[in-house]
């Protein structure tokens, strides 16, 4: 296949996300053919163009410099050179560098084409057996528990399929603050390695992963996908008498307590309440 390389063009260049075989003929001609590649992290993507025999010159773009060598690049783009971008895997720009340099492209005037191929995303979505119609992708949760379950907490009506990434460190503890937040027995999928030997795709719920996760290590190793369906439509919702009580201890109480103390008083279920207490302080 013959790719004609345009100059002063940026090709934002999806790469494989495990399996090399994924990479399109159309990529390997744009990566060979460029005068520049872009690259997340030059030491991991040398080893992929050495396998697809690619010699093209690379640069270092990643969090901590792509600020800096935006205006280098699109001046560079201006003068006549061709670019791809590229990350460590999948397609630029999810969850990854890359942002700014587009930004600027379109602002300059440079034009830039997309090269589509891999995206653990998508990847994950299309075999999870979750809706696939609507969806909402949250990418990489915050660090801290706190951070995390106040962001959880603003989904909790959320009706479309939801899809985080999460690292080896924190999908254990991520998959237990959805299930705190969410409830335990929302369906969920979480996809680790994908393309890869170790492929693993786990169809049930919330719980049912977090109990997975805690009693098999080896499975809390890798790269995470996690998707969560949506909210049930006719989900049933708080009496205005409830909510009233909610609100008045929740104002007065830890949202643990409160939605215990609420439970208690009204009958309607503990985790209901929090989850909506939740909703409440996200909003504030």
């Amino acid at each position: 296949m013959f790719v004609s390389i345009e100059k002063s063009v940026l090709y934002v260049v999806a790469t494989p996300i495990g399996n090399r075989g994924d990479i399109s003929s159309r990529a390997v001609e744009v990566l060979r053919g460029v005068d520049l590649i872009a690259a997340e992290d030059t030491r991991h993507s040398r080893s992929l163009l050495q396998y697809l025999g690619i010699d093209t010159p690379m640069l270092a773009l990643h969090d901590h410099n792509e600020r800096q060598l935006t205006g280098q690049l699109v001046a560079r783009l201006l003068g006549g050179e061709s670019l791809a971008l590229i990350s460590d895997a999948g397609t630029p720009l999810i969850s990854d560098p890359g942002f700014p340099l587009v930004r600027e492209c379109h602002a300059g005037g440079v034009r830039v084409t997309p090269v589509p191929g891999a995206s653990a995303l998508i990847c994950a979505l299309s075999a999870s057996g979750l809706p696939t119609d609507k969806f909402v992708f949250e990418g990489f949760p915050p660090r801290t528990q706190s951070a995390r379950r106040e962001q959880f907490g603003t989904l909790n009506s959320e009706l479309r399929t939801m899809v985080f990434y999460e690292s080896s460190h924190r999908v254990l503890d991520c998959c237990r603050d959805l299930a705190e937040v969410l409830g335990a027995q929302r369906p969920a999928v979480m996809a680790r390695e994908l393309t890869k030997r170790y492929e693993t795709l786990f169809h049930s719920d919330l719980g049912a992963i977090c109990q997975l996760l805690e009693t098999e290590p080896v499975q809390r190793k890798g790269e995470f996908v996690i998707l969560v369906a949506g909210a049930p439509k006719d989900a049933r919702q708080l009496s205005a008498e409830t909510e009233r009580v909610l609100r008045v201890l929740v104002d007065e109480l830890p949202l643990k307590q409160a939605a215990s103390l609420a439970a208690r008083l009204t009958g309607e279920k503990k985790n209901a309440l929090y989850r909506q207490a939740l909703s409440w302080r996200s909003e504030e």
